[in-house]
């Protein structure tokens, strides 16, 4: 009887042991993760405001913004900017003029846009140009 009780005794404490290294090794990893998560929650772009093709630099800024923010979302949080439709129509008090065909018309690092600015979500190392130019 006093080896059962004694095994039991034993088993008992092995089974604290385990569950307590599991524990620790939990709460480390659920640490890293949280590291990893915040390494991953930002990013940083490059936007520049300019007219006639960079002619004319009106703002140069580095932007850090939340990872999957629209580069609509960092416009509106960093720029005086109007838009309808997911279509920005003016920037820093700067209106698209149909009978001068003058509008906004942006790249995105050296490629035109594909998509809206409203679709387009920033990524590490963007740089962005949004320049009021003729569009013929």
């Amino acid at each position: 009887m006093k080896k059962f009780n004694f095994f039991l005794v034993a088993a008992l404490l092995a089974v604290g042991v385990i569950s307590g290294c599991g524990t620790q090794q939990t709460e480390k990893a659920e640490e890293a993760n949280a590291s990893q998560q915040e390494e991953k929650q930002e990013v940083t772009l490059k936007v520049e405001i300019s007219k006639n093709n960079g002619e004319e630099v009106l703002a140069d800024q580095e932007i850090t913004v939340a990872e999957g923010t629209t580069l609509m979302e960092v416009m509106k949080d960093n720029f005086e900017v109007k838009e309808s439709e997911g279509f920005i129509n003016s920037i820093e008090g700067i209106e698209g003029n149909q009978e001068e065909k003058m509008a906004w018309m942006f790249t995105i690092n050296g490629e035109e846009a594909m998509v809206g600015a409203n679709e387009y979500e920033v990524e590490q190392g963007d740089e962005i140009i949004f320049d009021y130019h003729s569009w013929e």
